[in-house]
């Protein structure tokens, strides 16, 4: 079984963080939304998700993390350690990390996207001084993975699909879906 950890902050974009949950559970990752606070989380646009489990009770041995954005969602992950500490063991261990819209910048300030090509929304570019970034949608550079927003959050899905199964597997899931993929 493949593990994703999702982490869930306050101010999260609900359009990224439910359709790449719900993707990729639909191909069979295993995939644990954790809390960067306890309880309810609400999202930017005032949806509030109830996570599965906390950071701290999350676990390891995960194959991926996933950082939805929301401009007030990654500046909330990036305050979190267990955040920033999952982000490092992954890239030390070849692993994917993978980050959408304003998350690409947590990754940044973490310091493992110096010298890769990445995307993001266009609205937090300025905060990437030590990548290149890329206009394309979705953008894989080795074991990084970033997408620019909302509106790419489907392609996104299905590339993080197609990383951990494989492209007939993203293929069959979206059978039932009909992306435009």
């Amino acid at each position: 079984m493949k593990r994703v950890l999702m982490p869930l902050a306050p101010g999260f974009e609900e359009i990224e963080a439910l359709t790449i949950v719900d993707i990729l559970r639909r191909a069979g990752a295993e995939v644990t939304v954790a809390g960067t606070v306890p309880g309810v989380i609400e999202g930017r646009s005032g949806i509030r998700v109830l996570p599965d489990t906390v950071m701290e009770n999350a676990g390891d041995s995960f194959e991926m993390i996933v950082l939805p954005g929301g401009a007030v969602g990654a500046e909330n992950l990036k305050k979190n350690a267990l955040v920033k500490a999952v982000v490092e063991s992954l890239i030390q261990k070849g692993k994917s990390v993978a980050a959408i819209c304003a998350a690409p910048t947590v990754l940044s300030a973490i310091g493992v996207t110096r010298g890769h090509v990445i995307t993001s929304h266009p609205s937090v570019r300025g905060e990437l001084s030590e990548e290149t970034v890329s206009d394309e949608r979705v953008v894989v550079d080795g074991n990084i993975i970033t997408s620019q927003g909302p509106g790419t959050a489907m392609e996104f899905a299905f590339c993080l699909v197609e990383t951990l199964f494989g492209k007939a597997k993203a293929i069959e899931v979206n059978k039932g879906v009909l992306a435009k993929i």
